[in-house]
């Protein structure tokens, strides 16, 4: 099996551990990224990568993390795995809705500096989506990308989610053609700490002994991961889909023209030109 550079966002823990140690011992070279520098640099050790941090919260952080990626040279796969649930509604230092900045637009300007890299080395760049994807975002609003009509933290982590695959969609059609596969997946219903910073029954469920009876294990979920990093484009997967295992995933939110991906897609632009412009 060909060696890759894999590139893992969300990697200190739970999915993102889970698939960064398993790719790791088949042989991949694995740069797991965190917020956590301490739960990162353990990680990192056991794989002997190097440390990368970054703060999505801070779109600073994020833009250093792309030029310290850069000093790789080749990428195979980015797997944008960062991502979670906030109790309540509030702004990040940039000015953007949290739930919406830390899921899809710390990913999105991720993406977007590192696409030169990413075409010549025609990589693979995975979004983990979620079923809340089809359950929660019932009342999406294109537009509405600040979730200021009725904040819920189940309605907006839907909607983030919603938002992971009709970005995957606009980024296979912009750069399908230039190297980059481009797929999202739904990893279930994974046991790990993801919503210690939401409230209610998200948290009651996640730290309960009821997580046992609905959840599966992050080494189980880490493998739909694995599937489409090590998967071959248009043979084991389709670019620009959403998965469930191995499956295709139905995604209730009908986009068949592609006009709410391309409108994301031009709002995610404007929001982050500072830090594109010069791309």
């Amino acid at each position: 099996m060909e060696k890759k550079t894999i590139v893992l966002t969300g990697a200190s823990d739970g999915i993102g551990a889970a698939a960064a140690r398993k790719l790791a011992e088949m042989g991949h070279l694995v740069i797991p990224v965190g917020r956590n520098k301490d739960k990162t640099a353990r990680i990192a050790r056991e794989l002997h990568a190097p440390c990368l941090t970054a703060d999505y919260t801070h779109l600073d952080s994020v833009a250093r993390l792309a030029e310290e990626l850069k000093k790789l040279g080749r990428i195979d796969v980015l797997a944008n795995n960062a991502g979670g649930v906030q109790k309540e509604r509030t702004l990040t230092a940039d000015g953007f809705e949290r739930t919406f900045q830390i899921n899809v637009l710390g990913a999105f300007l991720l993406t977007n500096l590192l696409l030169d890299t990413l075409c010549a080395s025609h990589a693979t760049v995975i979004q983990t989506s979620s079923i809340a994807a089809n359950l929660f975002s019932q009342n999406f609003s294109v537009g509405d990308w600040q979730n200021e009509r009725a904040y819920s933290p189940f309605t907006a982590y839907g909607s983030a989610k919603l938002e992971n695959i009709l970005l995957t969609r606009a980024l296979h059609k912009r750069f399908g053609e230039k190297g980059v596969a481009a797929a999202a997946f739904e990893p279930g219903v994974v046991r790990t700490n993801f919503a210690a910073e939401s409230t209610g029954f998200v948290k009651f469920c996640y730290h309960s002994p009821l997580k046992y009876f609905f959840t599966i294990s992050p080494q189980t979920s880490a493998e739909r991961l694995i599937f489409l990093a090590l998967g071959i484009p248009g043979e084991t997967f389709i670019p620009g889909e959403t998965y469930s295992g191995k499956r295709l995933m139905n995604v209730k939110f009908r986009d068949e023209n592609g006009a709410a991906a391309d409108a994301l897609w031009n709002a995610c632009t404007q929001m982050t030109k500072g830090y594109l412009q010069n791309q």
